[in-house]
This record gives structure tokens, sequence and C-alpha cells, in this order.
């Protein structure tokens, strides 16, 4: 009986070696497993495009680098300015806005229509400047409005511009017609005489609508 009782320990322990000698071969078995890969062999370019806006003046037009003085009631200046999209995406949402200082009956109504108004206007071809005239199609943007309501953007009536397209602006500033009358040289209060407005315009547009594209 002692003799049986003595090798029971070595039993077990072949057995143990056994077993991981089987777990060590199945684990081999997985190990050897096939596989399979396949890539393009060109690599696929992908690039972002751009949306870029210039603004200039139109030959022989200055823009608005040139100073408008001396306005009388009901006086219209044009000053002549190109849109040109110079980036890869189709834009659409074009919008003006502006920011003034200066006169302030020139800037905002205040119950009579005394300020200046702002209009703009576009031209599929660019402007004959001399008689202010457009020989392609003409489009009203942005009704006139007081200038001091362009503070918050006003949308174009045809705000998109494709990639590389132009638009051909016609910016107009008028003094409304009124009547005012200096007494023995002191001017009414308040007036629009000897005002000035110091204005920068800006122009803003969105990238066209993302799109899904299969193929």
């Amino acid at each position: 009986m002692l003799e049986k009782e003595k090798k029971k320990p070595w039993r077990a322990l072949a057995g143990a070696v056994i077993v991981l000698s089987v777990a060590a071969i199945a684990g081999q078995s997985v190990l050897s497993s096939l596989n399979a890969t396949a890539f393009n062999t060109s690599p696929q370019n992908v690039n972002s495009g751009t949306l870029s806006l210039n603004l200039s003046s139109t030959s022989p037009s200055a823009g608005f680098s040139t100073s408008v003085t001396n306005m009388a009631p009901g006086d219209i200046v044009n000053r002549y300015v190109t849109l040109t999209n110079n980036g890869t995406l189709d834009g659409i949402n074009m919008s003006l806005q502006t920011t003034e200082t200066g006169t302030a009956t020139l800037i905002s109504d205040t119950g009579t229509a005394k300020a200046l108004v702002l209009t703009v206007k576009s031209c599929s071809v660019a402007w004959t400047q001399g008689a202010g005239t457009c020989s392609g199609t003409q489009n009203t943007e942005i009704a006139g409005a007081a200038l001091g309501s362009y503070s918050v953007a006003k949308a174009f009536a045809n705000g998109a511009l494709s990639a590389s397209a132009v638009k051909y602006l016609q910016v107009s500033l008028q003094l409304p017609d009124q009547n005012e009358t200096t007494v023995n040289g002191v001017q009414p209060t308040p007036t629009i005489q000897g005002g000035n407005v110091y204005i920068t315009y800006t122009f803003n547009f969105a990238q066209r609508n993302a799109t899904t594209t299969n193929s």
C-alpha cells in the first residue's frame, strides 16, 4: 500500500505535462492559419477645395477708394466693383454688410427719409460706366435701403457665384430729396448738411451645399 501512494504524485505530474503539450499543439495550429491581403497599387488622390472672394475696382472706376464729395439732395453716385470667386469651390448666399461711422443723419433715418440710400445692382457683363448702363442682363441684387440698415447683412437676390466666375456690381449711394431751410446762417437740427460718413463694405458668401458622390 505504501508503494502505490508514493507513485501517485508522479502520475499527477505526468498528466499535467500531457495537458500542457496538447495546449501547445493546439496553439501552434491557430498560428499556422492562412491569411490574405489586398490593396490598391496606385494610391488614391484626395484633395480639398478652396473658397476665396476677391473685391476689385472695375476700370476706369476706382471703386470704393474714390471719395464721394459735395452731395446734394437727389444726387446719385455710382461706383463699380467686381467680385471674383478665385477659389475652386462654387459659392452661394452672397450678402453685403457695411460698417459706417460719421454723421448720424446720413446713416440712419429718424422718422424722415434723410439718410443715404444704398442700392446694389449686377450686370452679366462689365458695366458701361460713362452711361451707367448694362448691355447684358441687369439685376437688382439689393433694393435701395438706408445705409444704416446694412449693419445687418443683406442677401443678394442671386447669391450664387461659381468657381472662377465674376459679378460686375454697380453700388449706388443716393441722398434722398428733402427740404431744409437755413435761417441767418443757422442750419436746422438735425441736418444732413456738411456731414461726413466713412463706409466699409464687406461682401460675404458661403461654400456650395455639401454633396454625396457615387462612383
